[in-house]
C-alpha cells in the first residue's frame, strides 16, 4: 500500500509546486478552501432584472477608477488667478484655480475631458441605475423579510448618490455649478433662525466666500465615497448571503433555488458585463459632450445662466421650490421663508417614504415570515399604484424644475406651465394610482380567465346544432403554476369588539389605523380571487370549448 501510494503521488506531480505551497500557507491562516467549497457554488437565479444592480455596481467601480485620475489634476482651491491657457475665449479672465485646473483637465491633460466626461455619465448611469433598480425591488416586493435591512443599505446608497453628485458637480466652479450652489445656499438660508448661521459655517461667511470648493473636495472625493463603498460592501454580502430573489415559475419556492452556479457561470458572465458598461460609457464620454464648463465661463454671483438646470436626479428638488408660492412672513423680527423652507423639508421627507416604506408594509400585515419568491406587480395592486404614483409626482415636480426650459422649447406661457404643475402636484399622483389599481385588477381578471379556460387559438368552430365556438387550448402546467402561486391571504382584522362575555375588549388606536390600512391595501377590493383547483377540474372536465 504504501508503494502504491508513492506512486499515485508521483503520477500527480510530484513535489508540490510554488502556487499550490502559496494555496496551501493562505488556507492554513484564512481557511480559504472551505470558503470557497461552501460558497463558490451557490446557485444565483438568472433574470435580465438582476442586472440593474450590477450596472450600479460597475457604475459605482468606473466612478472611483476616473475619479482618482482627475484628483490628481484638480486643484480644489478659491483662490482667484488669470487664466492663460489653452482655451484662447477665457484668456485674461479672471477666475478661480478650481475652474482654471478644470480647463487644463479638459485641454491640456492626455485624455482628461475623456476622463471628464465618462466620470459624469457613469454618475448619471449610476444614480439611474439605483433608482430603476430599487424600483424593480419596490414593485415586485424584494425588500420582504429578510431583505429589509439590505433596502435599507440600498436606499442610503441612493440618497449618498444625490448629494455626492451635487458636491461634484459643484466643484469645477463654472456659472452653472454656481449656480446650483447659490440655490443650495439659498435653501440652507429659508431654516428658521439657524439658517444664516448653517450658511455662514459652511461657506466661511458670505455667500460665496472661498471656502466652499475645499470643503467639498474631501466630501465629495474621501467621505461620502468612502461611505458608499462600505455600504456597497455590506449589500454585496447580504446579497451573497440571502441569495437573489427569484420570479415565480417550476420548482421555485421560498427553500430552493433554480439558477447557475457563482463559479463559473455568474462571475464569468459578471465579468463580461462589466467591460461591456465600461465600454458604453467610455463611447458615452467620447461621442456625447456633456457639461461644457469652458461654455459657461467662470463663477460670478451677479450672473446666472440662462436655462440653468440641475442634473436629473436633482431635479425635482428644484421643481418643489419653482412652483412654490413665494411666502414670506415678519415673526418676531426674524423674516421666514415658508415658500423655500417647506418644499426644502419636502425634498428629504419624499425620499424617506421610500425608505420606510418596507417596515410600514411589514407591521400592517404582520408578515413575519421569509420571502424568496417576488410578487407580481398585478397580484398587489395597490403598492404598484403607491409606486407608480411616487413615479408620476417625480416626473411633475421634474417639469417643474425645468419650466423655462419647457416653456422656451414647447412655446407655452411658464406661468401656465407653473400652476400646471401646482395642480398636477395633487391630482397626478392620485390618478397614476386609481389607473394603476385598476389595470391591475384586469391583469388579475385575464389571469384569471386564462386559467380556467385556456388560450385563445384564433381557430373558430361549428358545432352541430349550429353554433359558433372559438377554441381555447389549456394552459401548460408550468404556466398555471405562475398563475396560480401568489397567496391571497386574508388582511389583518381587529376581531370582535366585544368579547363572549359581553365585556368589550380594548382597542387601542394604532390596532384601529393597522386594520384600515390592511383592508385598503389588501383587502377584498384589491385582488381578483384566484381560481381554486375546484373551479378548474369543473371546467375542465367536460367538453365546455
Amino acid at each position: 500500500m504504501d508503494g502504491a501510494r508513492s506512486v499515485n503521488k508521483g503520477t500527480r506531480g510530484g513535489a508540490a509546486g510554488k502556487g499550490e505551497k502559496l494555496a496551501d500557507w493562505a488556507d492554513g491562516r484564512l481557511g480559504l478552501y472551505a470558503l470557497a467549497k461552501a460558497n463558490m457554488r451557490k446557485v444565483f437565479p438568472d433574470h435580465w432584472s438582476f442586472m440593474l444592480g450590477e450596472i450600479c455596481l460597475y457604475s459605482f467601480l468606473i466612478l472611483i477608477l476616473t475619479g482618482v485620475y482627475l484628483t490628481l489634476f484638480f486643484e480644489p482651491s478659491g483662490v482667484e488667478v488669470v487664466y492663460h491657457g489653452s482655451y484662447e475665449p477665457l484668456n485674461g479672465v479672471v477666475m478661480t484655480r478650481a475652474y482654471e485646473s478644470t480647463l487644463d483637465i479638459s485641454f491640456d491633460v492626455r485624455g482628461g475631458l475623456l476622463i471628464r466626461q465618462i466620470h459624469h455619465w457613469a454618475a448619471l448611469v449610476f444614480v439611474t441605475g439605483m433608482l430603476v433598480h430599487m424600483m424593480r425591488v419596490f414593485f415586485t416586493g424584494a425588500f420582504r423579510k429578510p431583505r429589509e435591512l439590505n433596502w435599507v443599505f440600498g436606499w442610503t446608497l441612493l440618497f449618498l448618490g444625490i448629494i455626492t453628485g451635487l458636491t461634484g458637480y459643484s466643484l469645477p466652479d463654472d456659472l452653472l455649478s454656481g449656480t446650483g450652489i447659490r440655490f443650495a445656499d439659498g435653501a440652507i438660508l429659508s431654516v428658521p433662525i439657524v439658517g444664516t448661521y448653517l450658511s455662514f459655517f459652511l461657506f466661511g461667511g458670505e455667500f460665496p466666500g472661498h471656502d466652499i470648493i475645499p470643503r467639498l473636495f474631501p466630501i465629495h472625493v474621501l467621505v461620502l465615497p468612502g461611505i458608499m463603498l462600505g455600504l456597497v460592501v455590506a449589500h454585496l454580502i447580504l446579497v451573497f448571503y440571502h441569495k437573489h430573489t427569484q420570479y415565480p415559475g417550476p420548482g421555485r419556492d421560498n427553500k430552493s433555488v433554480v439558477g447557475m452556479p457563482f463559479l463559473p457561470v455568474y462571475m464569468a458572465k459578471a465579468g463580461g458585463f462589466f467591460f461591456l458598461t465600461f465600454g458604453v460609457l467610455a463611447l458615452m464620454g467620447g461621442l456625447a459632450q456633456i457639461n461644457p464648463v469652458w461654455a459657461f465661463g467662470p463663477y460670478s454671483p451677479q450672473l446666472v445662466t440662462t436655462g440653468a438646470q440641475p442634473d436629473w436626479y436633482l431635479g425635482f428638488s428644484e421643481g418643489l421650490i419653482r412652483v412654490m408660492p413665494g411666502w414670506e412672513i415678519n415673526f418676531w423680527g426674524h423674516t421666514l421663508e415658508p415658500g423655500v423652507f417647506i418644499p426644502f423639508s419636502l425634498f428629504p421627507l419624499i425620499l424617506v417614504a421610500l425608505g420606510v416604506y418596507p417596515f410600514v408594509e411589514a407591521w400592517i400585515t404582520g408578515d413575519k415570515r421569509e420571502h424568496h419568491i417576488l410578487d407580481r406587480p398585478r397580484n398587489v395592486p395597490v403598492r404598484t399604484g403607491l409606486g407608480v404614483a411616487w413615479l408620476s409626482l417625480y416626473v411633475v415636480l421634474l417639469i417643474g424644475g425645468g419650466n423655462d426650459i419647457v416653456a422656451t422649447h414647447l412655446h407655452l406661457s411658464i406661468n401656465a406651465i407653473t400652476w400646471f404643475v401646482r395642480v398636477s402636484v395633487f391630482v397626478v399622483p392620485v390618478l397614476a394610482f386609481v389607473v394603476t389599481k385598476r389595470i391591475c385588477l384586469g391583469l388579475q381578471r385575464r389571469d384569471r380567465d386564462k386559467v380556467l379556460h385556456g388560450r385563445e387559438t384564433g381557430t373558430v368552430r361549428r358545432l352541430p346544432h349550429g353554433e359558433y365556438v372559438e377554441v381555447h387550448d389549456p394552459l401548460p402546467q408550468e404556466q398555471l403554476h405562475t398563475l396560480t402561486q401568489h397567496e391571497q391571504e386574508p388582511p389583518y382584522e381587529i376581531g370582535p369588539l366585544v368579547d363572549a362575555n359581553g365585556v368589550r375588549r380594548p382597542v387601542r388606536r394604532s390596532q384601529r389605523v393597522r386594520a384600515g390600512l390592511a383592508r385598503a391595501m389588501f383587502g377584498p377590493d384589491t385582488r381578483i380571487d384566484k381560481p381554486t383547483a375546484k373551479e378548474y377540474r369543473e371546467i375542465t372536465s367536460g367538453d365546455h370549448h
